[in-house]
């Protein structure tokens, strides 16, 4: 993320009657404002996208960040997770390989941003089909055992303390712009974030804007699924989302309680 930082010339020394202070020049004061936020043009007219945000999290990253000498581990981790993760979602992408290129299940992300301890991730849905749309969801699933089977053990190896867990929130809506489209906004992406907290679950879409009773219902995808209904904080106390049924059962009976049928 962008960063403030006087440049080496904001400083001299001010006199007041016998005290010698230092000071910044103003013009260098100044230049603290909404710019150093990367964002561009922040009068730019926002511009909208139909959208999956997708909330990648890493469930104990906090314990992680608190061990002794953070600054030994925290950048070989990250390092690793984030080639990791962005290998893991072209790989998933992939439908099958040619000489000159690939076939896609569906497309890239067209923006990733980095939230401290997870990562933010939208693909646009303009031209992608219902059916690339809902091989998201199941990308995502598989970028979450992968973590699991893959990363976790490799970097258990290297740093103490590793979160053993990978969370996704997942919903369909409308993004728009902010600035020069440096970063976007929207109830989706709320959503999505609200959702990779949901109980102890590893991974909950929003039904909104998905139909898997009809794109799945000639595969065995449907069957590892089901429908619930809960309250989601600051958007809707009855909101439809799918979670993963050998998620769900695991959960605590205080956990259980708060999901209802739909």
């Amino acid at each position: 993320m962008p960063s403030f930082k006087f440049p080496g010339d904001a400083f001299y020394w001010q006199q007041d009657g016998d005290q010698r202070s230092a000071a910044v020049k103003k013009s260098a004061f100044d230049q603290f404002n909404p710019s150093v936020l990367g964002l561009g043009d922040i009068k730019t007219e926002s511009v909208a996208r139909p959208a999956v945000a997708a909330l990648f999290d890493l469930q104990g990253f906090t314990i992680f960040c608190s061990q002794i000498e953070p600054q030994l581990s925290v950048a070989i981790y990250l390092s690793g997770f984030l080639s990791w993760i962005f290998s893991a979602i072209r790989k998933e992408t992939i439908c099958k390989e040619y000489a000159e290129g690939v076939s896609v299940w569906h497309n890239l992300p067209f923006f990733t941003k980095f939230m401290g301890d997870g990562l933010l991730v939208l693909w646009d849905t303009t031209d992608m089909s219902q059916v690339g749309q809902h091989n998201l969801i199941l990308s995502c699933d598989n970028i979450l055992e992968s973590y699991v089977k893959q990363l976790y053990p490799s970097m258990r190896r290297k740093v103490v303390d590793v979160p053993p867990v990978l969370r996704c929130g997942i919903a369909k809506g409308t993004v728009f712009s902010v600035g020069n489209g440096e970063d976007y906004v929207g109830s989706c992406i709320n959503m999505a974030a609200r959702l990779q907290k949901l109980a102890a679950l590893r991974i909950a879409f929003a039904r909104r804007g998905f139909d898997p009773e009809e794109r799945w219902k000639e595969t065995k995808h449907m069957e590892k699924w089901v429908l619930k209904k809960v309250s989601i904080g600051g958007i809707g106390e009855h909101e439809l989302v799918y979670v993963k049924k050998a998620d769900f059962e695991e959960l605590e009976p205080s956990d259980k309680a708060q999901f209802q049928e739909p």
